[in-house]
């Protein structure tokens, strides 16, 4: 039997879904599953951890853990690996999970492998999935060692809410701190915008804007769904949206219930960031743009008038 370990994603103080998703996976294949938590004050996070689908529960809880380091992080997920015997390592595709895989895997002496989408292992060989090439082709890559520490994809498993776990407790040595990189402050965006990582719906805005007026009709809509609010390059490029808020290749992952593309041609590297979303509704005005393509539901029209008509039928509903 397997034993996968899962690093727990918390931010803020609470666990994010994409560990339940993980743990989800983890037991559908039958392995054994532990979860690694590293941070301060995580007493209040353990009966969300074992319900999540672990029955171990590693925990690194010191107040030099409440900001996020590297070295220090890597060293307890290394250390909870260890005492777990785990096969497997997995983190979720957030900012902290892919730059901890390469160095648990250096540290465990492990394969790692990033943006996977599926994986089989049996016997102590294993084989993941991934996109390559900007989606344009799907790899099929085999492990040819017995460990693997991997970085999955958001959206790419779903979590089962009938599994629940078994609450077990293993506290951990807090590792050293890192004297070569010390943190000296914390700066985070200090808008109230729904992050794209965690929002059930995405709304982004293309092109097809044209200025600000233009985007901050969209945004509007966003705002009425509560949805997250993110863009195409193009509209970074052009100044107008924060390079934070970018979808895409070289932007953000995400994979909502819901994905608006609202003014966005559809470029290859747009769709590398939106393409496992659940549902895709795409508006543009021209009837050839290869979003449709992608698109579960698609108006062809301008986003001027399209908007308002979403945004009163939307009121409507609610009503």
């Amino acid at each position: 039997m397997a034993k996968v370990l899962v690093f727990a994603d918390i931010k803020q103080g609470e666990l994010k879904g994409s560990t339940a998703e993980l743990l989800s996976k983890a037991r559908s294949m039958g392995a054994e599953t532990a979860v690694v938590a590293v941070g301060n004050n995580l007493d209040g996070l353990l009966p969300s951890l074992a319900d999540a689908g672990s029955d171990t529960q590693y925990i690194a809880d010191d107040a030099g853990l409440e900001v996020f380091s590297a070295g220090p992080y890597a060293a307890a997920v290394a250390d909870a690996a260890g005492q777990f015997g785990a096969d497997l390592v997995w983190f979720g595709f957030s900012e902290s999970g892919k730059t901890l895989a390469p160095r648990v895997a250096a540290q465990l002496n492990a394969a790692c492998a990033t943006e996977i989408t599926d994986i089989n292992w049996e016997g102590g060989q294993g084989e993941i999935t991934r996109p390559a090439i900007a989606n344009k082709v799907m790899q099929r890559v085999k492990i040819n060692t017995d460990k693997l520490v991997a970085v999955v994809r958001a959206g790419a498993f779903e979590a089962d809410p009938g599994i629940s776990g078994t609450e077990n407790v293993v506290s951990l040595t807090p590792p050293a701190a890192d004297l070569k990189a010390v943190i000296r402050e914390l700066v985070s965006d200090a808008g109230n915008d729904v992050d794209l990582a965690d929002a059930d719906i995405v709304i982004s805005v293309g092109r097809g804007a044209k200025d600000q007026a233009g985007v901050d009709l969209v945004k509007e809509l966003a705002d009425d769904l509560n949805a997250g609010f993110g863009s195409s390059r193009a509209m970074v490029d052009g100044g107008f949206m924060a390079h934070n808020k970018q979808v895409g290749q070289t932007g953000k992952i995400v994979a909502p219930s819901l994905y608006m593309a609202i003014g966005i041609s559809g470029a290859i590297q747009h769709l590398a960031g939106m393409n496992g979303s659940k549902f895709i509704l795409a508006v543009n005005k021209d009837p050839e743009a290869p979003i449709f393509n992608v698109a579960d539901y698609g108006i062809v029209g301008d986003l001027f008038e399209v908007v308002p008509i979403l945004r009163n039928e939307i009121k409507a509903l609610r009503a």
